[in-house]
């Protein structure tokens, strides 16, 4: 009887592992040829000056805004500031915006040289214990920032003007309630003002403004108790 030689068939790869390999395969193709190359990489921004400059110290801040304090306060030379203003001083200086005012309104700088002294009166009566108030103190600001450049020939006088008027109310409400109906003429008398001294009718427009503000400026000076 012939033997018959019997031989197990090779099994065959699952094909599961197959498609595994192929997978791990694309995988690390796309990997190698899709990762970003480093020179495409977007530069990181250039440090502005603003970010890298210093901030100044808060007292540097603080020392600077008192020195710019007090150059606005000392707004006209030779005008008693502080506590040291006495009443002879301050009706000295009404007397002399008074005189002022009462000059030729076509005299070249006559509107300037107005508003300067109504300035520097003004400045020196808010440092009145009795009239030291926030309202007072942010209107008296007003004015030293308006009346700051009025050296320059092409500076308007209107916000001077309307400064020095809302000053004069402020004061008014604070300690002079008797004297509403002048003063609120006087802001209404300011807001008409163009600011030249050109014209006859600017002219004449600026010298009822001082003279009543002169006016004003007399009673200011005197003490509250005393206002007529």
């Amino acid at each position: 009887m012939a033997d018959i030689n019997i031989q197990r068939k090779k099994a065959s790869p699952s094909p599961w592992l197959l498609v595994v390999l192929a997978a791990v395969v694309l995988a690390l193709a796309a990997y190698f040829f899709l990762r970003p190359d480093p020179a495409d990489e977007p530069t990181p921004p250039a440090a502005t000056p603003e970010a890298t400059a210093p901030t100044a110290a808060p007292d540097t801040l603080a020392a600077a805004a008192a020195v710019d304090q007090a150059t606005r306060r000392a707004a006209i030379a030779g005008i008693p500031q502080g506590d040291s203003a006495t009443a002879a001083g301050s009706q000295e200086t009404a007397e002399s915006l008074a005189a002022q005012a009462a000059a030729n309104p076509a005299a070249p700088d006559y509107a300037r040289n107005g508003l300067q002294k109504l300035t520097g009166v003004l400045v020196a009566l808010t440092d009145r214990d009795d009239l030291r108030d926030a309202t007072i103190t942010e209107q008296r600001d007003n004015l030293t920032s308006a009346t700051a450049r009025l050296d320059e020939p092409t500076a308007s006088l209107r916000p001077g003007f309307v400064a020095a008027a809302g000053l004069i109310r402020a004061i008014q409400q604070k300690a002079y309630p008797d004297q509403e109906g002048p003063a609120k003429d006087l802001v209404n008398v300011a807001g008409q003002l163009s600011g030249r001294n050109a014209t006859a009718a600017d002219q004449q427009k600026n010298k009822q403004f001082l003279t009543q503000a002169a006016a004003a400026v007399r009673v200011l000076s005197e003490p509250a108790q005393s206002s007529l």
